[in-house]
């Protein structure tokens, strides 16, 4: 193995500060490690895909339990070694190391589960596991004996050529990233040239493809921006290359103005659209990693509310000062950006309007899956507290991947239509494709209102028309037009759950049905929606202009006309948006 002088130790340095609350957190996991099979438990949770356990009180997580290895040997926890070094051979044995195997260089996500029950397994753990075996090896290599260090050696070398035998695209912007890291770290680090070189080729198309546009796909989503900075400013710690510094550099320096200019300040909520996004209020730890990455000075949260994450150690993240601001203050802020092309989403935008009452956001097109949030809007509710209110499309109670999102907006004010893609998905947008047909008991169009205080209440403003109090905003919903062949009458149904408040537009609730969205000549819906710091009196309906195969809808606000093209048919994904 290699001698090296790495940058990461002026990094090392600066982190030590919040090494008392790194320290605070793995003294809470240590109760959950298991002597007997050398891992941590962790109560079961899943997305609903990759692994096949439906139903288990706790498992054994690969990932969580060398986080929980790499954290002992970082904080200098000598007492526990034994059972970092435990865990990490434990781990080495479970990866796929056959390299005949078609999942050669793998691991499962848990103990419980072994690659071959998987459907399908998870590539990303090449990616995801090799990159804490590398950061091991880089910060306590010395600390190993002398066979461990070349079993976990051997086991990057696996890694790496799994993650090269993928060789996803600058699309799938986190593991493009990770996988970069890898790859690239791992050839520098073991002299192997090959894995370099092919690491930093993949650094440079990556930044090729998202820099066109400034922008990553994921774009905007709390959760893969922040792991997009982590792995980024993880690069160019690590990498001894100055030209993948200043590329990684350039990424961030992108990446952070992005959610700068997204983070509204007094709602303290991380305005819309997300492109992916797995929780709509912004997570306590989203602002605790922004509260570190600003070093404290900013007041994204109490110190006793900070929650440190151990995965952030050493990694260099640090946000530039000049965005600070950003953090703080807030007018009125309207954004705009370009996507990269992607498939059928040549040419996606995203649009968002700011002012200190509220944010308002929306994607011009967009599938339905349950993890966008094409649009979306936070307000302020109370002191101190703010609300959402979000868009969806339920498929018996869960959000269908193949309604299709169209709109167009101006500050305040958004036209949008809802069609139907023959070529989607059903729960996600690749793993459990339509073919253009459902069974359904209930299928409807949802705005969706979360609150902490108490639930709205929807004023019927005529048979279409509807408003609600968001705190001090007005929210004022109107329905333009609906056809749906085989489906109906359609209708307008309140409720509340708990911490939400709904505004459905029923489309069809009934006996479980075939609903053929290829026998349908028309299948589309069209509302406008605005917000507005007081009540808005009920004007006339915007007219709705109808063509043979398709409908132009229109609506006037105070910065001029919206119009949407929608096409009356369902149809291919790309034929829907670009037809």
């Amino acid at each position: 193995m290699m001698t090296t002088s790495m940058t990461y130790g002026s990094v090392l340095e600066a982190d030590s500060r919040w090494l008392p609350r790194f320290k605070q957190t793995l003294e809470g996991k240590h109760p959950n490690y298991n002597e007997e099979i050398g891992m941590v438990r962790k109560p079961f949770s899943s997305p609903g895909y990759h692994t096949t356990i439906k139903e288990a009180d706790f498992v054994h997580p690969i990932r969580e339990a060398l986080d929980y290895a790499l954290a002992i040997l970082d904080c200098g926890e000598e007492e526990y070694r034994g059972r970092a070094f435990a865990v990490l051979r434990n781990i080495l044995a479970l990866q796929d190391r056959d390299p005949a195997s078609p999942t050669f260089g793998i691991w499962s996500w848990f103990w419980e589960e072994p690659l071959a029950k998987m459907s399908p397994p998870d590539w990303n753990w090449a990616d995801f596991i090799g990159k804490r075996l590398l950061l091991l090896l880089i910060r306590h290599g010395s600390w190993l004996p002398d066979d461990l260090v070349r079993l976990t050696e051997q086991a990057v070398r696996n890694s790496c050529e799994a993650i090269i035998k993928r060789n996803v695209g600058p699309d799938y912007t986190n593991i493009a990233i990770m996988g970069a890291f890898v790859t690239l770290i791992a050839g520098e680090f073991m002299e192997e040239p090959v894995y370099s070189i092919y690491g930093l080729e993949r650094l440079k198309r990556l930044y090729k493809y998202s820099m066109q546009t400034g922008a990553f796909l994921e774009y905007n989503s709390p959760t893969y921006s922040t792991v997009a900075i982590l792995e980024l400013s993880s690069l160019a710690t690590y990498t001894r290359s100055e030209e993948a510094r200043r590329l990684t550099n350039e990424l961030l320096d992108a990446t952070w103005q992005m959610v700068a200019e997204h983070f509204h300040p007094l709602l303290k909520q991380w305005s819309g659209p997300h492109a992916r996004s797995y929780h709509t209020f912004l997570a306590p730890m989203h602002l605790s990693f922004l509260h570190m990455a600003c070093g404290g000075k900013v007041p994204f949260m109490s110190e006793t509310e900070f929650v440190y994450d151990p995965e952030w150690y050493g990694q260099g993240v640090a946000c530039p000062q000049r965005l600070y601001g950003l953090f703080t203050g807030i007018g009125e802020r309207e954004l705009r950006q370009d996507l990269p092309p992607y498939r059928e989403f040549r040419t996606r935008t995203a649009y968002t309007y700011m002012t200190p009452e509220y944010s308002l956001g929306t994607f011009n097109h967009n599938v339905m899956w349950n993890q966008c949030r094409n649009l979306l809007a936070f307000f302020r509710e109370g002191e101190g507290q703010s609300g959402y209110m979000r868009l969806r499309v339920l498929h018996d109670g869960y959000d269908f991947c193949s309604a299709v999102f169209k709109g167009e907006q101006k500050k305040a004010s958004v036209l949008y239509g809802i069609q139907f893609a023959l070529d989607g998905g059903d729960t996600h947008v690749n793993l459990d494709p339509i073919r253009g047909r459902i069974k359904a008991s209930d299928l409807r169009i949802r705005l969706e209102v979360g609150f902490n205080g108490q639930a709205p209440a929807w004023k019927r403003l005529g048979e279409d028309a509807f408003q609600t109090a968001l705190g001090q905003t007005t929210l004022s919903v109107r329905g333009l037009y609906g056809a749906m062949d085989g489906c109906g009458p359609f209708r307008w149904e309140t409720s509340a759950d708990g911490a939400s408040a709904y505004l459905d537009y029923v489309l069809y609730e009934g006996e479980s049905s075939e609903i053929d969205f290829h026998a349908m000549e028309e299948a589309l819906f069209v509302f406008a929606l605005t917000l507005a710091e007081q009540d808005d009196e009920l004007s006339e309906a915007p007219p709705v202009i109808l063509r043979e195969d398709a409908i132009e809808a229109s609506l006037m606000t105070p910065e001029g006309p919206l119009t949407l093209t929608l096409a009356k048919k369902p149809a291919d994904r790309a034929v829907l948006l670009h037809g």
